[in-house]
């Protein structure tokens, strides 16, 4: 029988997202039950708001504009803050000053699959943001977030100051809506099976063992 390459899980994702974090840890949890399964996951950009200003908004300014005041957003991110819970995520919501602009986060974590460490910067970004409030649209915290990750942090302070690989960015983005992806998180395994939203790990892994059995079974019948 021929060896298969390993499972890919490509996730469009927003770093800005509370539920692509809680998709994240679904995720985790249905890789762990799965063990026999080999899985590659990569991460690929989303804007929820493109319109953000690169310096970001006031993010109780932007809650108010975007749910009609801010009693209506605080009742929609309570529901986000139970579903975390479940998950072991505590947000801290009230910590949070500013919603960023999420593109340089995105050209951090495009820069990070070179060294393999994509997981590791995905994860310490939604840390920062969603759990000690930090402001994403600075760069000395992109810089200080690829240092703790093991990357070339001097190389990423340098980056940052440019436009590199922002076309590539926009350009993906742009690829993901015509696609038809409207929200995320978006789970696409194998190139051909679609999550959209934060499933549940059970549905998750379900999934991944569709795509692992039909794949073979393509295999079999090219090879038949």
């Amino acid at each position: 029988m021929t060896d298969f390459p390993p499972l890919t899980v490509d996730v469009v994702s927003d770093v800005m997202c509370p539920w692509c974090y809680i998709g994240k840890r679904r995720l985790e949890t249905a890789l762990r039950s799965v063990p026999q399964l080999e899985v590659t996951v990569r991460w690929h950009p989303f804007q929820l708001d493109a319109s953000l200003p690169k310096t970001g908004k006031d993010r109780k300014k932007y809650l108010s504009d975007k749910f009609g005041g801010i009693e209506q957003a605080d009742s929609f991110y309570s529901q986000i803050k139970a579903a975390g819970v479940e998950e072991r995520i505590d947000f801290a919501f009230e910590d949070i000053k500013l919603s960023p602009n999420t593109l340089d986060c995105h050209r951090l974590i495009l820069w990070s699959r070179a060294d393999d460490l994509q997981d590791e910067v995905v994860e310490r970004l939604f840390q920062a943001y969603f759990l000690k409030g930090e402001d994403l649209t600075k760069s000395e915290t992109l810089v200080r977030i690829s240092d703790e990750a093991g990357m070339q942090s001097d190389l990423v302070e340098q980056l940052l100051e440019t436009n590199t690989d922002l076309d590539k960015i926009e350009a993906e983005i742009a690829n993901a809506q015509a696609a038809g992806i409207t929200g995320v998180p978006c789970f696409i395994i194998d190139g051909r099976f679609v999550l959209a939203g934060a499933e549940k790990a059970e549905t998750i892994a379900a999934a991944l063992l569709h795509a692992e059995e039909t794949r073979t079974d393509q295999e079999a019948q090219s090879s038949g």
